[in-house]
């Protein structure tokens, strides 16, 4: 079964320095029907302005990953950390126990264009981390690139997440086509970033997003200029679904 979320129906929040989009309740956007999906809480589709961003604030028991599509974001944290994530580049910070971090748009010309994504950890109380790492286009050209895995999967070139989660990366366009086995049971959920696609012959437009159930797989195709991620989950249902 697919259910399509149009990006038009997305909560939209307007700061001035910040435009953003959430496919799922955040913030003041309150919708009892999209509360996450699984283990998946969060997706924001942000835009920040040049020279401005989000100052130092905590989190706990998140995995959050930002996932930039133009621009760069700077990353400074409680951890140590200090980074700057380009087009190509996934970060994922563990929150664990506790950590605090800022993001800025460094340059003072051009706006960042990202998503930030978060995910429920199966373990709570856990040790704080983060991790990047760079996905070339080639790795993505016509294929779905996995860029974020569970620990126990010893996937050694994706990032490593608590949670029995797979998220997956891919760019089409014209006969580019993909398809991913799913698992007996399991659920998952289609973001598109940008661009056009058709998933299991359901077309999506730029900001859609598209539930997936009862599916054995997901065939991609007819790919205009597309970007999208591809999010495998447990068949968890949450209130309101």
């Amino acid at each position: 079964m697919l259910t399509l979320r149009k990006n038009t129906d997305r909560g939209r929040a307007d700061h001035g320095w910040l435009k953003s989009w959430h496919t799922f309740s955040f913030a003041s956007y309150r919708n009892p029907n999209q509360q996450g999906f699984s283990d998946l809480l969060v997706i924001n589709d942000d835009r920040v302005a040049p020279g401005q961003g989000f100052g130092e604030h905590p989190h706990r028991d998140m995995e959050i990953f930002s996932y930039v599509l133009d621009g760069a974001l700077e990353h400074q944290d409680s951890l140590g950390t200090g980074s700057v994530i380009r087009p190509g580049d996934v970060q994922l910070m563990s929150a664990g126990t506790g950590v605090r971090h800022s993001e800025y748009n460094p340059s003072s010309e051009h706006g960042v264009h990202f998503l930030q994504i978060w995910i429920v950890p199966a373990l709570a109380g856990a040790k704080p981390r983060y991790q990047q790492q760079h996905f070339s286009q080639a790795q993505k050209r016509g294929q779905l690139c996995l860029i974020i895995a569970p620990e126990a999967d010893g996937a050694s070139a994706a990032l490593q997440v608590r949670q029995d989660a797979r998220v997956y990366a891919g760019l089409f366009d014209g006969r580019e086509q993909a398809r991913l086995d799913l698992g007996p049971q399991r659920y998952a959920y289609v973001h598109l970033a940008r661009g056009a696609l058709t998933v299991n012959g359901q077309r999506l437009e730029a900001g859609d997003g598209l539930r997936v159930r009862g599916e054995t797989a997901l065939a991609l195709s007819e790919g205009e200029q597309a970007e999208v991620l591809v999010f495998d989950l447990r068949p968890n249902e949450l209130p309101g679904e």
